[in-house]
């Protein structure tokens, strides 16, 4: 189904000042194999020469004056990615800062009518890969290259030829990441040639920016990282039921404007992005997933006359979490939304997600009157399909093609079927071959990143390394790493980043370079590192310490609303909010299983009752370095063999330790540590842990009751894990960026007591 543009084809030869002669000499001849080169992803095709190409504090940028102003030629342009949106000249430039930053030269750019001297770069556009390039690589004379790859030769001249400024973009990643990777100062590389093209066209990235807002910084980070690894197509999910994150005008109460994307601002991203190869894939999520849209427009199943109920939709959730199908002013709304935001985006795909809708929808009363009455649909697949297939028109008035989630091919629909360009992303099964016959795919299931204790889903990185064989099948497009950020809706960027750059690595080798992995995983993430990050990124944030008795955290297990920029989309009972009254970093509970609100019988104006090991509430924090305090009221109503109060990936604090039953904390992978202190059942203590790099002191109702000689930095991704909770009421966590004096820990628990 895929359906191509005409190719066009651009040759940039880039001339690094070399050790040996530019001419080819017995030297230059393949050395035996030996491990992979330090680049990432893979090259497809790679000839150690031996010896190393040296940069000079005299190398020029010369730049074929027939080039400069070309993106590319007639040969190299494809549907996938996309059109490449920067000059010669412009890579040129921004290749002589990248240079800069990443060895100390700052190369001069001149015209490569000049003589090329040691150490220059030499860029030039040709029409059709150089014979004698493709002889050097081993591959057949004018071995095409598609949009994105490119010819490498570092014998002397440092030739990089590619069908597009796309594949030349790639050719320089893999020069700045030899630089980066091959000696201290980042002055040289080894000589070598290369042939290299990817396997799969869409190598994407999926952000949730529809529960989760993102900050810009963050999403330059991003870009960068995957311009560097040759992902090309940066997936920004920007509506769930819970927000949405892109702001017009057109349509207020829509969107937040603090905790949005303004049409400048998607502007900006695309500018950046292009500059690093990167399309910028909108995704919107209707008809399902759509209570904040559902609510801003009261066109919802739950709105109006005979209205549908809980019973029609998922049991966490309300009937307006789903746009009513069956309406015109909904269907018109739908249609008025994509069109304004499709304009905003200039990427190939445009989403609209067409996932999850309930089959019992098919029963509200509404429903059934409305395929009663309708004669081109019979059914709630039909009703959909129809949908799907009105938004795409939509979709490509404006030159794309539409993107939806899988799930709707299951549903029997006997008079409307998904038009044939639509594409599916297709989150069930491995991704190994296509799932949905007649439609071009990406496959996004098994690289799920999704950390939280409720659905807990990491990408198997050994599979993916070692057993994963990325499809290349004609309508299998590509793959994608994808991100959730269910019940983590206000955590760190940081947080997901720590997750999602290990699989986002391997995701980048395997999808470029799909032919068997030549090592183990410890192999490829030893030369992951040594290639580091690309230069130029912004310094993350670090988190603000308070050390003048002010605590950090304050969770007061309150009834409290969803702050400015989010909606509450569960029906009453789930997904309960913990405000943060000190610090930024709120929580919610999960679906299905969920502490109860409890007020009276001690609690400081309310508390949350936890009774299942399910329980728990999400924060997505970062851990925070010793040393720290932290100070929470609990009421334990059962003794069970584990009990976790705040959890990380490296440790937690526990109220019952696993063996001992005392209180205690743990460093995941290297031990468990108990206090001579067992929590009493059916009355509220104040527990104290106070933490200096190596020793942790435990205070009960304001008195110490014991140490340990060990410590574990502060946890704050959340309460409980994802296979251990409490049992109990808890009330008034507090956390501290410092160890309090044990005059600070009494007076606590005294002002419980007033």
């Amino acid at each position: 189904m895929r359906r191509f543009t005409p190719i066009f084809t651009l040759t940039l030869s880039l001339v690094i000042g070399a050790i040996a002669p530019s001419g080819a000499t017995a030297a230059d001849q393949p050395q035996s194999a030996g491990p992979p080169p330090n680049v990432v992803p893979r090259p497809t095709e790679w000839s150690d020469l031996g010896g190393t190409t040296a940069l000079t504090p005299n190398t020029r940028i010369l730049v074929d004056p027939h080039s400069r102003a070309l993106s590319a030629l007639p040969a190299g342009r494809a549907e996938f990615p996309g059109p490449a949106r920067q000059s010669v000249r412009e890579l040129a430039e921004q290749l002589r800062g990248e240079i800069t930053r990443t060895s100390g030269f700052t190369p001069r750019i001149g015209s490569a009518t000049e003589q090329a001297a040691a150490g220059d770069i030499v860029l030039r556009l040709a029409s059709e890969p150089s014979e004698a390039t493709d002889t050097a690589a081993g591959t057949a004379p004018g071995s095409p290259l598609g949009a994105e790859g490119y010819r490498f030769d570092s014998s002397g001249a440092v030739r990089i030829e590619a069908a597009s400024t796309h594949g030349l973009y790639y050719g320089t990643r893999t020069l700045l990441q030899l630089l980066r990777a091959t000696e201290a100062r980042h002055r040289s590389l080894p000589r070598a040639r290369a042939t290299d093209r990817p396997s799969q066209p869409v190598r994407l990235v999926h952000l949730d920016a529809g529960r989760k807002y993102w900050q810009i910084p963050y999403l330059e980070n991003l870009i960068r990282r995957m311009g560097d690894q040759k992902l090309n197509t940066l997936f920004l999910h920007l509506s769930e039921s819970e927000g949405f994150r892109l702001y017009s005008p057109k349509f207020p109460g829509l969107a937040d404007p603090d905790h949005s994307y303004s049409r400048a601002d998607i502007e900006h991203l695309k500018a950046f992005a292009a500059r690093h190869h990167v399309q910028l894939m909108p995704g919107l999520e209707i008809p399902g997933h759509a209570t904040v849209i559902s609510e801003a427009f009261g066109i919802g199943f739950g709105a109006g006359a005979n209205p549908c109920t809980g019973a029609h939709t998922h049991s966490h959730l309300t009937p307006d979490w789903i746009v009513d199908m069956t309406s015109r002013k909904a269907v018109e709304k739908s249609k008025e939304i994509v069109d304004e935001f499709a304009g905003w985006f200039d990427a190939p795909l445009f989403s609209i997600g067409a996932e999850e809708v309930p089959g019992q929808l098919a029963n509200c009363p509404r429903v059934k009157e409305f395929l009663a009455a309708d004669p081109e649909v019979t059914t709630l697949g039909d009703l959909l399909n129809r949908y799907i297939n009105t938004l795409d028109d939509v979709v490509t008035s404006h030159g794309k093609r539409t993107a939806v989630y899988n799930g709707s091919e299951h549903m029997t629909a006997p008079q409307q079927r998904v038009d044939g360009p639509v594409v599916f992303l297709t989150w069930e099964g491995t991704g190994d071959r296509p799932a949905v016959p007649g439609h071009d795919e990406i496959a996004i299931g098994p690289f799920y990143v999704t950390p939280n204790n409720y659905h807990n889903k990491y990408p198997n990185e050994p599979w993916m390394y070692g057993a994963w064989a990325p499809s290349t099948a004609s309508d299998m497009l590509g793959s994608g790493l994808v991100n959730w950020a269910d019940y983590n809706f206000w955590s760190r960027d940081g947080y997901f980043e720590q997750h999602m750059a290990g699989p986002r690595a391997i995701l980048a080798d395997r999808t470029w370079n799909a032919t068997a992995a030549p090592d183990a995983l410890d192999g490829f993430r030893a030369r992951a590192a040594r290639v580091g990050d690309p230069a130029g990124l912004h310094t993350a944030p670090a988190a603000p310490r308070t050390d003048d008795g002010r605590p950090s955290h304050h969770w007061t297990f309150d009834p409290a609303p969803y702050p400015s920029g989010w909606t509450y989309a569960g029906s009453p009972g789930n997904t309960l909010y913990a405000e943060d009254t000190a610090g930024d970093l709120p929580g919610t509970s999960y679906i299905i299983n969920n502490p109860s609100p409890v007020t009276g019988g001690g609690a400081e104006g309310g508390a949350w009752r936890f009774d299942h090991d399910r329980d728990g509430v999400g924060f997505g924090g970062l851990d925070a370095a010793e040393p720290w305090t932290v100070s929470v009221r609990v009421r334990p109503t059962a003794r069970t063999a584990d009990q976790v109060l705040l959890s990380s990936k490296a440790g937690a604090l526990k109220l019952m330790q696993y063996g001992t039953g005392r209180v205690g904390i743990t460093r995941y992978g290297s031990a468990d540590h108990s206090f001579p202190y067992t929590l009493p059942l059916d009355r509220w203590t104040r527990l104290t842990w106070v933490t200096e790099p190596g020793r942790t002191t435990l205070y009960a109702d304001g008195e110490r009751v014991g140490a340990v000689e060990a410590s574990v930095p502060l946890p704050l991704r959340s309460i409980g894990t994802e296979k251990v909770g409490l049992r109990g009421d808890l009330d008034e966590l507090l956390t501290w960026d410092e160890a309090l004096s044990p005059e600070q820990v009494r007076d606590l628990f005294r002002r419980d007591a007033q």
